[in-house]
């Protein structure tokens, strides 16, 4: 099944060059496998290779980007469909609304961010698409761990918890994807229940 999948990753290409490595290979399964890459429209770091891959492999891109980051010559200018928003928050929904799933590869704070706040509006039943992070090197490990911890210790629900689907290879993600089914909302009521 042909999908739109976004991809969050980092606007720096890291240090290690696995990261830039698998920011190829999934732009290039994406893009060979006729599924539609949105993003978040720039041209540097692994964002720029992941959109160059996708592109590269015969793949459609979809970019969305801010208009102070456009401004700035951050834009990627060989995407086929390149939106200029006035806002993150604009960027944001246009992203989630224009994908069937999400995947974040190694970044920063932003790509954190985007992380949590569409696996957020999944466990808050705003969606019910999957989300997943691409393990590139273990460097999601720490972040695993702690998400354990924080279920264990009751702050996150155990089926919350397995909506986040996790990999080091995106044919094991897409799989994922394609299996995920939706585990539903659990209300304060329902809490006090169990």
């Amino acid at each position: 099944m042909k999908q739109s999948i976004c991809v969050y990753c980092g606007s720096n290409a890291g240090n290690n060059p696995l990261y830039a490595e698998a920011a190829r290979r999934v732009g290039t399964y994406l893009g060979e496998n006729g599924h539609t890459l949105v993003y978040g429209g720039g041209r540097v770091g692994l964002m720029g290779l992941v959109a160059d891959a996708a592109i590269g492999a015969g793949g459609h891109v979809v970019g969305i980007i801010p208009d102070f980051l456009h401004e700035r010559e951050v834009a990627h200018s060989g995407v086929q469909d390149l939106k200029i928003v006035s806002s993150m928050h604009e960027r944001k929904q246009l992203m989630a609304d224009a994908s069937d799933a999400f995947v974040a590869l190694p970044g920063g704070i932003g790509t954190m961010e985007e992380l949590f706040e569409i696996w957020t509006w999944a466990q808050l039943g705003r969606h019910e698409k999957p989300v997943g992070v691409l393990n590139v090197n273990g460097y999601f490990d720490g972040l695993l761990e702690f998400l354990d911890n924080m279920t264990g210790e009751g702050f996150l629900q155990d089926k919350h918890r397995k909506m986040l689907l996790e990999s080091d290879r995106i044919e094991d993600l897409m799989d994922g994807f394609e299996r995920f089914t939706y585990p539903g909302v659990i209300t304060h009521l329902e809490r006090e229940q169990t």
